[in-house]
């Protein structure tokens, strides 16, 4: 499962007394999937604001329990392990969606994000672990079993096959941005507007906060916990970084990243963040880990077509390179150092 925090929210902005229909910053955190899981919202009433947050909480609950590839009995490896049975598996709608939503960018990506990378994940998990680096043979052999290609989805009968043995569902580079954007959806089902939702560094945002433009997030360079200069300034947009700063394994001088290309079934060994502003978490998220295993020309053509934008910054030869979709910087406000 994909796990970094390279996005630091700059939480500056000023707490209103709860006077009678004045709004509230109200902030909640509760650990989820071994990270902070953060909900940030404004309303006028405490007793409320603590029922609705309890209630996003346990909604993200329900998803993970059903997207989980760490809880053995969660839906999504019941389905795995139906691999190669030829028997088409009636699933949730929750598992449906999630699945139609990675088809679709499987498809966008051309296969630079697959969810079938399971296998092979779990393969680079273990030799992180252990600091053992995996074999070319077993590399190839868990590549046997991937392949988007090899999943068959019954769109009238909402059931799924997967056709190849021992197959590996992973949902780690879609699933905490799919469910930060359904939490702030049940919380614009309440009413509440001015809110944003941090699921790891998958972070989905709804109005800004009162009296602010938006909400103010800061950007990691490659490698370091360093900030960038440049805030950004964002309300009803989602965004995400990917980056190798803190899981990868050295092996022969290079880092190999907990990000595996699917086309070769090694980590990425570029040393690079890539940061995704998109109008849904969902895409953010799946878009940012994309972008760091395509070439940099591809990945700013697919962000510009999906009406994204992408930053990405790599250490090349001690130095930060950057490139970024033009729209990107629409969304900067140069930081004055009063944040």
């Amino acid at each position: 499962m994909k796990q970094f925090l390279f996005l630091l929210i700059l939480l500056t902005h000023l707490n209103y007394t709860n006077v009678f229909g004045q709004e509230k910053k109200y902030s909640f955190t509760r650990e989820k999937m071994a990270s902070p899981f953060t909900i940030i919202f404004y309303d006028t009433d405490s007793i409320r604001a603590n029922l609705v947050a309890n209630e996003c909480f346990t909604l993200a609950d329900s998803f993970i329990n059903i997207y989980s590839d760490y809880i053995e009995k969660s839906e999504l490896n019941q389905l795995s392990r139906t691999s190669g049975s030829g028997k088409f598996v009636p699933v949730s709608p929750a598992v449906f969606d999630i699945i139609q939503e990675s088809e679709k960018a499987y498809k966008l990506t051309k296969g630079a994000f697959d969810i079938t990378m399971g296998p092979v994940i779990r393969l680079w998990r273990k030799a992180r672990k252990e600091k053992q680096f995996p074999d070319a043979s077993s590399i190839a052999a868990k590549m046997k079993s991937v392949g988007f290609d090899k999943v068959k989805i019954d769109r009238l009968n909402k059931s799924i096959q997967l056709t190849a043995r021992d197959m590996q569902l992973d949902l780690g580079g879609i699933a905490q941005g799919y469910i930060a954007q359904k939490v702030l959806e049940r919380l614009f089902s309440k009413n509440i507007k001015k809110a944003l939702i941090n699921v790891s560094g998958d972070i989905a945002i709804g109005d800004a906060p009162p009296q602010k433009k938006g909400w103010t997030i800061g950007i990691n360079l490659p490698e370091s916990e360093q900030l960038q200069k440049n805030r950004l300034l964002l309300s009803n947009r989602s965004v995400s970084t990917s980056g190798d700063m803190y899981q990868f394994i050295e092996h022969e001088g290079k880092k190999f990243s907990h990000i595996v290309d699917p086309k070769t079934g090694y980590g990425i060994t570029s040393q690079k963040n890539v940061t995704v502003i998109a109008n849904n978490a969902t895409t953010a998220d799946w878009l940012a880990t994309a972008c760091s295993i395509m070439p940099v020309k591809k990945a700013k053509r697919l962000a510009k077509k999906l009406h994204a934008a992408v930053l990405i910054a790599e250490m090349k030869n001690g130095s930060i390179v950057q490139s970024s979709t033009k729209k990107f910087s629409y969304f900067y406000y140069l930081n004055t150092g009063n944040d």
